[in-house]
């Protein structure tokens, strides 16, 4: 059976172990974390996942790595010092993060060219992708393993051509989410009723097809030049920035709409995931 040392027991790291162990792989979960064993009975329940609290110790004889430690650049270079003297020389260092560039990372690491970023979309055990990120000194070999490992567990793994802040996903992310608060500080809109909108809309269709294939289909047979030369020639309106000392308004709107705290969390959570489940099996089915 094919070892992953997962790094880290946070929500990332824990929906990691579930996609790696239920993908047939022995899972050592490392973190120093107290409770770490009564989160793999609790939420690891079942699944051939080990605890350890030293990374060192879970990769060794690991033939792949999955970190999804905190996002500190100092914290990650040890870890990746660590990591790189417990594994031997072919296996893929795999980082999660979501934000620091996996250049960066690997900077003066002997072990450079097997470290890339591995990045999932939460729940990393359910949403299909993953963003496969090579750094400046990532070997070909290296990528195309952490492809064929994402793949193979079912995942949709996207290889980026070369790394940017952000990556993909989180820089689209991150327009759509700063002009949704925009409009709601703009009192267009309130927070609950764009949510809805966007489920209506925008969310169903690229549940479907992507920004382009959408573009394309809304050309007409003519495709995307179609749609271009016309409604597309008129979108020439300024898109305005989000006011962050007005972020409090915001904040107030999305607690008033749907709550916070642990049980509310919970719920929100389960109910998120059973939709995703049943939307991911409608589209598996076709």
């Amino acid at each position: 059976m094919a070892k992953v040392a997962i790094v880290g027991a946070g929500v990332i790291g824990i929906g990691w172990a579930k996609l790696f162990a239920r993908g047939g792989w022995d899972v050592a979960l490392a973190d120093p974390r107290p409770d770490l064993d009564q989160i793999v009975r609790s939420e690891l329940s079942g699944l051939s996942v080990t605890a350890y609290p030293e990374a060192g110790a879970a990769a060794e004889g690991a033939d792949y790595v999955q970190e999804a430690g905190p996002e500190r650049l100092d914290f990650k270079h040890k870890l990746f010092a660590e990591l790189a003297d417990a594994t031997a020389g072919d296996v893929v260092l795999a980082s999660s993060s979501s934000s620091l560039l996996p250049s960066e990372i690997a900077k003066g690491s002997p072990a450079a060219d097997r470290i890339l970023i591995g990045h999932p979309f939460n729940p990393a055990d359910l949403m299909p992708l993953v963003e496969v990120v090579p750094g400046e000194k990532t070997s070909s070999m290296a990528m195309d393993r952490a492809m064929q490992v994402y793949g193979d567990l079912g995942k949709t793994p996207i290889r980026l051509k070369r790394e940017i802040p952000g990556f993909v996903g989180n820089r689209l992310q991150k327009v759509f989410n700063d002009q949704s608060i925009y409009l709601v500080q703009q009192g267009v809109i309130d927070a609950k009723d764009l949510d809805d909108l966007v489920k209506a809309s925008l969310g169903l269709r690229w549940a479907t097809v992507g920004p382009f294939e959408g573009m394309n289909l809304g050309g007409g047979p003519a495709g995307i030049l179609h749609l271009m030369q016309n409604v597309g020639s008129q979108m020439t309106f300024e898109i305005g920035e989000p006011d962050k000392s007005k972020m409090g308004m915001v904040i107030k709107e999305v607690d008033a709409a749907y709550g916070n705290g642990e049980q509310k969390y919970e719920q929100g959570v389960t109910a998120r995931d059973d939709k995703t489940r049943k939307i991911l099996k409608v589209l598996d089915e076709n």
